[in-house]
Protein backbone atom coordinates (compact mmCIF):
# COMPACT_ATOMS: atom_id res chain seq x y z
CA UNK A 1 0.00 0.00 0.00
CA UNK A 2 1.32 3.52 -0.92
CA UNK A 3 0.49 6.61 0.71
CA UNK A 4 0.77 10.46 -0.08
CA UNK A 5 0.91 13.31 2.06
CA UNK A 6 0.35 16.44 0.90
CA UNK A 7 1.73 19.67 2.17
CA UNK A 8 1.80 23.05 1.84
CA UNK A 9 -1.37 24.84 0.92
CA UNK A 10 -3.40 27.55 2.69
CA UNK A 11 -4.59 31.14 1.78
CA UNK A 12 -2.63 33.82 0.42
CA UNK A 13 -3.72 37.38 -1.90
CA UNK A 14 -3.63 37.11 -5.81
CA UNK A 15 0.02 37.80 -6.83
CA UNK A 16 1.60 35.41 -3.88
CA UNK A 17 3.31 32.40 -4.49
CA UNK A 18 2.64 28.97 -2.35
CA UNK A 19 4.48 25.34 -2.43
CA UNK A 20 2.97 22.19 -1.91
CA UNK A 21 5.03 19.43 -1.18
CA UNK A 22 3.66 15.46 -1.12
CA UNK A 23 5.49 12.48 -0.35
CA UNK A 24 5.18 8.67 -1.00
CA UNK A 25 5.41 5.89 1.43
CA UNK A 26 4.99 2.46 1.45
CA UNK A 27 5.70 -0.63 -0.23
CA UNK A 28 7.66 1.11 -3.51
CA UNK A 29 9.84 -0.19 -5.77
CA UNK A 30 9.56 2.70 -8.38
CA UNK A 31 7.17 5.85 -9.31
CA UNK A 32 6.80 6.18 -12.93
CA UNK A 33 4.86 9.73 -12.69
CA UNK A 34 3.98 12.33 -10.05
CA UNK A 35 1.35 14.64 -10.59
CA UNK A 36 -0.77 17.18 -9.13
CA UNK A 37 -4.38 17.47 -10.04
CA UNK A 38 -7.27 20.17 -8.52
CA UNK A 39 -10.78 20.02 -8.22
CA UNK A 40 -13.71 23.03 -7.36
CA UNK A 41 -16.37 21.01 -5.16
CA UNK A 42 -18.83 19.55 -8.43
CA UNK A 43 -16.36 19.91 -10.91
CA UNK A 44 -14.02 17.36 -12.58
CA UNK A 45 -10.49 16.50 -11.17
CA UNK A 46 -8.42 18.16 -13.40
CA UNK A 47 -4.46 17.69 -14.46
CA UNK A 48 -2.18 20.37 -13.29
CA UNK A 49 1.14 19.10 -13.77
CA UNK A 50 3.04 15.83 -13.95
CA UNK A 51 6.33 15.04 -13.97
CA UNK A 52 7.83 11.61 -15.12
CA UNK A 53 10.67 9.55 -12.89
CA UNK A 54 13.07 10.98 -15.71
CA UNK A 55 11.99 14.58 -15.04
CA UNK A 56 9.53 15.14 -18.35
CA UNK A 57 6.93 16.77 -17.51
CA UNK A 58 3.25 18.10 -18.46
CA UNK A 59 1.60 21.32 -17.54
CA UNK A 60 -1.71 22.54 -18.02
CA UNK A 61 -1.88 25.59 -20.20
CA UNK A 62 -4.32 27.36 -17.22
CA UNK A 63 -0.34 27.73 -14.88
CA UNK A 64 2.03 27.25 -17.34
CA UNK A 65 4.69 30.03 -16.84
CA UNK A 66 3.53 30.40 -13.46
CA UNK A 67 3.53 27.22 -11.75
CA UNK A 68 6.72 24.49 -11.49
CA UNK A 69 6.62 21.28 -10.84
CA UNK A 70 9.68 19.21 -9.40
CA UNK A 71 10.63 16.10 -7.89
CA UNK A 72 13.24 14.19 -5.22
CA UNK A 73 13.42 10.59 -6.77
CA UNK A 74 15.59 9.78 -3.52
CA UNK A 75 12.82 11.27 -1.17
CA UNK A 76 9.72 9.69 -3.24
CA UNK A 77 8.95 13.53 -2.86
CA UNK A 78 6.71 16.18 -5.51
CA UNK A 79 6.73 19.80 -5.05
CA UNK A 80 4.18 22.45 -6.80
CA UNK A 81 5.98 26.13 -6.71
CA UNK A 82 2.75 28.05 -7.40
CA UNK A 83 3.89 31.66 -8.14
CA UNK A 84 1.92 35.11 -9.44
CA UNK A 85 -1.34 32.68 -7.95
CA UNK A 86 -4.90 33.60 -9.31
CA UNK A 87 -8.35 33.56 -7.79
CA UNK A 88 -8.99 31.06 -10.53
CA UNK A 89 -6.56 28.81 -8.91
CA UNK A 90 -8.20 28.31 -6.10
CA UNK A 91 -9.44 24.89 -5.46
CA UNK A 92 -8.30 21.50 -3.32
CA UNK A 93 -5.00 20.52 -4.69
CA UNK A 94 -4.15 16.38 -4.97
CA UNK A 95 -1.15 14.76 -5.53
CA UNK A 96 -1.35 11.55 -7.62
CA UNK A 97 1.54 8.76 -7.96
CA UNK A 98 1.89 5.67 -10.44
CA UNK A 99 4.27 3.48 -10.26
CA UNK A 100 4.68 -0.17 -9.19
CA UNK A 101 5.35 -2.22 -5.90
CA UNK A 102 5.34 -5.72 -4.82
CA UNK A 103 1.77 -6.15 -5.41
CA UNK A 104 2.06 -4.91 -9.16
CA UNK A 105 1.55 -1.65 -10.41
CA UNK A 106 -0.67 1.38 -8.40
CA UNK A 107 -2.12 4.51 -8.62
CA UNK A 108 -2.59 6.08 -5.49
CA UNK A 109 -4.06 9.64 -4.35
CA UNK A 110 -3.35 12.06 -1.60
CA UNK A 111 -5.96 13.21 0.78
CA UNK A 112 -5.96 16.93 -0.73
CA UNK A 113 -4.93 20.43 0.58
CA UNK A 114 -7.07 23.22 0.15
CA UNK A 115 -5.67 26.38 -1.63
CA UNK A 116 -7.87 29.68 -1.45
CA UNK A 117 -6.50 32.34 -3.07
CA UNK A 118 -8.30 35.91 -2.55
CA UNK A 119 -8.50 38.79 -4.92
Amino acid sequence: QVQLVESGGGWVQAGGSLRLSCAASGEIFGIAALGWYRQNSGKQRDLVATITSGGSTNVADSVKGRFTISRDNDKNVVYLQMNSLKPEDTAVYYCNAVGHGPNGDFGSWGQGTQVTVSS
